[in-house]
């Protein structure tokens, strides 16, 4: 709704007079997380909107959990030194979904919806921010895999996906804890998210 009202505004091309520009920073601040470091120092007065609130008592159906991953999820793949790993390494795997605290219920919804995965405040002081992940290995095999062999992912999260199911199945053979297997596991994170050229 917030978004539609900017929309709306910038139609009008109020975003070309001053109070229709102070009028979107307003509406901005209550949007995400908010506005930047930057904005604030430039826009002194903001009076942030009131939001909306949406009460989601349930996750609609199982493509609008995928069609919510494509755009929110996040498909990792961790690596770190270990002395108590053979190789010096350990590996894991991680899904994660980043939001504003406000979304913590939706966040248990999904939760709740998939079976597994825990909920977590961002530990950094006057941070808005939660998570929903699932790190067990059993969850990722048995939950969350089969959910998206069922209902896929579509555009490049699919891709993402698809690498990180590699390093699942390389982690089923215990290929990570081998150093010919962490070299694969190695080349698949730095094709990944970011990483990713095409």
């Amino acid at each position: 709704m917030c978004f539609t009202k900017i929309v709306e505004l910038m139609s009008n091309n109020a975003h070309l007079k001053t109070e229709g520009l102070h009028k979107i920073i307003n509406i901005k601040a209550s949007m995400n997380l908010g506005l930047s470091d930057v904005l604030k120092s430039e826009f002194i007065n903001i009076t942030p909107v009131d939001r909306p609130i949406i009460l989601t008592k349930i996750i609609p159906e199982p493509n609008w959990l995928t069609g919510f991953v494509s755009g929110e999820g996040c498909f990792l793949i961790k690596i770190s030194k270990s002395n108590s790993h053979k190789i010096g390494y350990q590996v894991w795997l991680e899904f994660s979904i980043t939001q504003h605290e406000r979304d913590k219920k939706l966040m248990w919804l999904i939760s709740k919806y998939l079976g597994c995965g825990k909920i977590y405040k961002d530990s950094r002081p006057r941070s808005p921010v939660c998570y929903f992940r699932i790190i067990k290995f059993k969850d990722i095999q048995n939950k969350l895999i089969p959910f998206f062999e069922k209902y896929p992912l579509i555009g490049v999260k699919q891709l993402d996906y698809l690498d990180w199911c590699k390093v699942a199945i390389l982690m089923s053979k215990d290929s990570h804890l081998t150093l010919e297997g962490l070299e694969q596991i190695c080349n698949l994170k730095c094709g990944m998210n970011k990483g990713r050229k095409n």
